[in-house]
């Protein structure tokens, strides 16, 4: 649904929770705004979440609240970043991409540059143990993807011999406090040269030129989800957990006792790590063998006798 201008997207079924859908890109500015057009909508909706964008850190609104984290790295100036904020070998990484022949520059957002993305989803069907969602879209569904908040976007290439092989998006919201990840994909058949940490090196420079303070990277830290190899490549960038006030304001009495209950938090949030390592293994190699099969498969049909 569209509330003052601003898409809002609503989750849950039971409990129905409403969140900016740019969330971290755009602010609800004038939440209270937003709070009376969602009560008067009509769509249900129990509870209105949203959280407080960089630099502020301190609470603003007296709403009931909860901290949330982002994974966000501090920008001053690239020489910093470069000299103080990594170490030794996430600088050897980025040397490694440019003596790999990668090279990386900020790029215009035309017919060749989604084309260019197109390719690097098509590369594979699963990333990081899972579907990959983009993969196989049509270059149509691929440019309007990637043309939200077009006006405050910053898009990076990394090129190898002339060819796009991996791609950042940022986006700033719209009081250049922070720019946000959007994006960043790179080909795994060139992972070896490191065109992903070339990427973040760039990012940090486009910050710094723009005088944009925090570079943001999703989350650190997802409920009880133990420090993946994501995590681990986000600290050795240098990006840090800074907490950030989350507020949720319930707007019917499902909403009211759902945030007394603590049923506002997904599921999985709650679960306990063991069990949700145990999950998340087990959908990693299902959605692996499923993988296999469907590369088998036309193998399979390919030597099938003739009738």
């Amino acid at each position: 649904m569209i509330i003052l201008g601003k898409d809002i997207r609503v989750d849950g079924r039971i409990i129905r929770t409403a969140r900016l859908a740019g969330e971290g890109y755009e602010s609800a500015r004038d939440p209270e705004a937003v709070i009376a057009a969602l009560r008067k909508s009509p769509s249900r909706v129990d509870l209105f979440t949203f959280a407080q964008n960089l630099p502020s850190t301190s609470p603003q609104f007296s709403y009931p609240m909860e901290l949330d984290n982002l994974a966000a790295l501090p920008v001053s100036t690239f020489e910093h970043w470069w000299n103080r904020q990594i170490n030794g070998k996430t600088r050897n990484m980025v040397r490694r991409a440019e003596k790999g022949g990668i090279s990386v520059r900020e790029v215009p957002f035309d017919d060749v540059l989604v084309a260019g993305i197109s390719a690097i989803y098509n590369e594979t069907s699963i990333r990081q143990g899972k579907p990959f969602w983009h993969y196989r879209k049509s270059l149509d569904a691929v440019r309007l993807l990637n043309e939200s908040f077009l006006q405050r976007s910053i898009f990076i290439g990394a090129f190898l011999d002339g060819t796009l092989i991996g791609f950042a998006k940022l986006v700033r919201d719209e009081d250049g406090g922070q720019a946000g990840l959007m994006q960043i994909v790179s080909m795994l058949r060139h992972r070896d040269k490191s065109p992903t940490n070339a990427l973040i090196s760039q990012a940090v420079r486009s910050c710094a030129e723009r005088g944009t303070p925090y570079l943001v990277y999703a989350k650190f830290s997802y409920g009880k989800k133990r420090p993946d190899s994501l995590a681990e490549f986000k600290r050795h960038n240098g990006f840090e957990q800074i907490s950030v006030p989350r507020y949720y304001i319930p707007l019917t009495l499902a909403g009211r006792t759902a945030l007394r209950l603590g049923l506002h938090h997904k599921l999985v949030d709650l679960a306990p790590e063991p069990v949700l390592a145990l999950l998340l293994k087990l959908r990693t190699a299902w959605y692996a063998r499923r993988a296999q099969r469907a590369t088998e498969q036309p193998l399979a049909n390919r030597h099938a006798p003739c009738s």
